[in-house]
């Protein structure tokens, strides 16, 4: 990212919203906002293929691993505007399992990027399958999008739940309702 350049865009913004980027309390705005989407969106500079390699262990297990409430932050990429909420993933590895903190770096990883909820779901469940050839995978996303809160139909309670489930997941109702009971989902068939 061009920082600098991203900094002369903020600045034409702010005059097209009728402001004086010349203002007191503007005149740090434009960098500090180029600062910010270089931070939100850091996810494009991060390789999650290196992020999993770090921390792949030979374990012969059939367990349902499950991570819950990951946090998770990240911009609609059709407003710009955040959405937020919590991750919980499972898996069942076939001869590898993933360093726990990995599996929060995955989420983060894609999130931190434009998204749209249902396509940030299905990239951290393929990218961990891949990374452990995981006999199955799932993974469960809530979020409020402010977006959604914020503007256009303005409903502060919304709550958005998407899933993406591969493998044994996908295959067996209960290899997937024993995920959702372990995340507090109930019965799911």
């Amino acid at each position: 990212m061009d920082r600098e350049r991203v900094e002369g865009l903020v600045r034409e913004l702010l005059v097209e919203f009728g402001e004086d980027p010349e203002r007191e309390g503007l005149r740090r705005t434009p960098a500090r906002v180029a600062r910010s989407f270089e931070f939100l969106l850091r996810g494009y500079r991060t390789d999650v293929e290196a992020i999993t390699k770090q921390a792949l262990f030979g374990e012969a297990t059939s367990n349902m691993i499950v991570v819950k409430d990951i946090e998770i932050y990240s911009l609609c990429e059709h407003h710009l505007l955040p959405f937020f909420g919590r991750c919980h993933v499972g898996y069942i590895g076939r001869k590898k399992v993933l360093g726990v903190s990995k599996i929060a770096r995955i989420a983060e990883s894609f999130a931190r990027r434009l998204q749209i909820q249902e396509r940030l779901t299905n990239q951290i469940a393929r990218a961990l399958m891949d990374a452990v050839d995981a006999e199955g995978v799932g993974v469960v996303i809530e979020a409020r999008h402010l977006c959604m809160m914020m503007r256009g139909v303005e409903k502060q309670n919304s709550l958005m739940t998407t899933s993406s489930v591969l493998g044994s997941f996908h295959a067996s109702v209960a290899t997937r309702s024993e995920f959702m009971a372990l995340i507090g989902k109930g019965r799911y068939d």
